[in-house]
C-alpha cells in the first residue's frame, strides 16, 4: 500500500452518551509511533447537529458514519468551528445533502473561507462568543476557547448533555500505528506523555502565541471553561476527556503560557524521516 494511503485510517464512531456521538479518524505522525485524532461530532435530539465536518481525505467513511446516526433530511444545524481543512473538509457535501440545515459559524469564518466555499448566506446564522442558540430540547452556548490557531474559532457547550466541544483545545498526539486500537479516553494515556503531548501540540502545532500571553489572563480564560463543569470535553484532536479528568486537563492547559518551549522538529528530523523512507 502506498505510504500516503496509510496516513489516515478509519475507526468506528464512539457513542459518548444517549445523544452524543464522536466521529473518529486519525492522522499518523511521520517517523514516530504516534497519531493525531481527527474528530467531529453529532448531537441527536429534537434538532440534530453536526459539529465540524471532518477531513476531505476520509470523506466517504465520514459521511457513512454521520448518516448512519442521523438522516440527512433530519439535520437542522451544522456548526463549523473554524476554517481548517480537518474541520471543513466535507462542508459543501453536508450542506448539499442536508437541505433543512442551517450553518452556524462566525462572521470571520465566512470572510476567511469564502475563497474556498460559496457560502449559502440565506442558510447561515452568524454567532459569536456569548451567544446561545435554541435547538429545541437544549441550547448551544457559544464561546471562544482559551487556545486557537484561527481568529474565527468558536466552541459550543450543550446545556442538556453538558458536552463541551472544545475545538482544538487540549489537542495532543497519542500512541498509534496503522492497525492499532485507537485510544478511547485520556485515562488510557500515560500522564507525563499526555502533558508533554499537549504542551508540544499547543505551542508548536496550534498557538505559538501562547508563550507571549500574560500567564494570569490566559489561566483565567481556562478557568472560565472549567467552571462550566462539563460532563465530557470533546475536541478535534484528543481522546474524550470525561469529568474526572477535566481539572487535570485544564491545569496542563493553563500552564502553557509559562511552560518551557519544547524543541520543535526541524530539518534534521526531516532528514531522518526521509532516510528511513529511502528517499
Amino acid at each position: 500500500m502506498p505510504a500516503e494511503e496509510l496516513r489516515f485510517e478509519h475507526h468506528p464512531f464512539q457513542r459518548i452518551g444517549p445523544d452524543v456521538h464522536l466521529i473518529q479518524d486519525v492522522q499518523f505522525a511521520l517517523g514516530q509511533p504516534l497519531c493525531v485524532p481527527i474528530n467531529s461530532a453529532v448531537l441527536t435530539g429534537q434538532e440534530p447537529v453536526i459539529i465540524d465536518t471532518g477531513s476531505p481525505r476520509n470523506r466517504r467513511q465520514w459521511l457513512d458514519d454521520v448518516f448512519s446516526i442521523v438522516e440527512p433530511e433530519d439535520v437542522r444545524w451544522v456548526f463549523v468551528s473554524h476554517e481548517d481543512a480537518d474541520h471543513t473538509g466535507n462542508l459543501e457535501t453536508v450542506m448539499a445533502r442536508c437541505p433543512n440545515a442551517t450553518l452556524l459559524c462566525s462572521w470571520a469564518l465566512v470572510e476567511r473561507f469564502s475563497c474556498v466555499y460559496d457560502f449559502p448566506l440565506h442558510r447561515c446564522r452568524w454567532v459569536a462568543d456569548g451567544d446561545t442558540v435554541d435547538i429545541g430540547d437544549r441550547q448551544l452556548a457559544v464561546l471562544r476557547p482559551p487556545i486557537f490557531d484561527s481568529p474565527s474559532t468558536l466552541s459550543v457547550f450543550d446545556t442538556r448533555s453538558r458536552m463541551m466541544w472544545a475545538t482544538d483545545t487540549f489537542a495532543t498526539a497519542i500512541p498509534g500505528t496503522p492497525g492499532s486500537a485507537l485510544t478511547q479516553d485520556v485515562r488510557e494515556l500515560d500522564q507525563q506523555a499526555w502533558r508533554d503531548g499537549m504542551t508540544l501540540f499547543g505551542i508548536h502545532g496550534l498557538a505559538p502565541w501562547v508563550s507571549m500571553a500574560d500567564p494570569c489572563r490566559f489561566a483565567a480564560n481556562v478557568t472560565t471553561l472549567q467552571r462550566l463543569d462539563p460532563s465530557v470535553v470533546l475536541t478535534g484532536h484528543s481522546p474524550p476527556i470525561h469529568a474526572n479528568r477535566v481539572d487535570e486537563a485544564c491545569e496542563i492547559l493553563g500552564s502553557l503560557a509559562e511552560a518551557p518551549v519544547p524543541p520543535c522538529p526541524d530539518q534534521s528530523v526531516l532528514d531522518l524521516i526521509l532516510a528511513a523512507m529511502g528517499d
